[in-house]
């Protein structure tokens, strides 16, 4: 029976390299799969980790990543808060951001944010054509007076102004962009896949568990 130690032994070694592997492909790199802030920003709430996600509806790779945020999200850990901020990183971007937040103002998030995507990347709808915007709308039976008056309030462009201002100190140069705590940056491009870019925020949230 001796004649099949070292093929038992050759094996066990081949697993050992395997798992070895496998952890070295989970472990995440600076540079490669996230940025650090050179200056970190203040979070709303100190008391839960803070996810941003900065996106564009216009963006593929933010059509891309959205389903599987949003199914992290439902699972979302109790010590995490997540929040929406569009990016305003071109002028062209600014009627998507005045879109999410007047849908956020009427309380229609759950009801229209998934469906803008879909109007955009699907049925090529031109949300930048307000006429345009506005019947498509109405046919989401939405009040569409209603909407036209909170889409051109002052509200509304402040928080649009604010969007800017957070894309600018966050130095951000493309989205998808995942702000963890106000610290560390990763982005579809960055993390390869959907899944990838899911795997690295997880990473991050629990480093900064540990920094904690």
């Amino acid at each position: 029976m001796n004649q099949y130690k070292p093929l038992a032994v050759f094996f066990l070694l081949l697993s050992f390299s395997l798992i070895s592997l496998s952890s070295a492909r989970a472990d995440i790199v600076e540079g490669k799969d996230y940025t650090v802030l050179a200056t970190p920003q203040p979070t709303q709430d100190g008391n839960t980790i803070e996810v941003l996600e900065f996106f564009w509806y216009g963006c593929p790779h933010c059509d891309s990543l959205h389903p599987h945020l949003k199914t992290w999200l439902m699972n979302i850990p109790k010590d995490v808060s997540f929040r929406y901020v569009p990016a305003t990183l071109r002028a062209n971007w600014v009627a998507a951001a005045k879109i999410f937040y007047t849908i956020e103002a009427i309380g229609k998030t759950d009801v229209l944010h998934d469906k803008v995507y879909d109007a955009v990347h699907r049925d090529k709808i031109d949300i930048n054509n307000e006429s345009v915007l506005f019947d498509w709308v109405e046919k989401q039976g939405i009040d569409r007076k209603k909407f036209e008056d909170t889409y051109r309030s002052f509200s509304v462009q402040n928080q649009v102004a604010r969007s800017t201002q957070l894309s600018r100190q966050y130095q951000l140069t493309g989205v998808p962009a995942l702000v963890i705590n106000g610290k560390y940056i990763t982005s579809g491009k960055m993390g390869g896949t959907p899944q990838d870019t899911i795997r690295t925020l997880e990473a991050l949230i629990e480093k900064i568990r540990k920094e904690k």
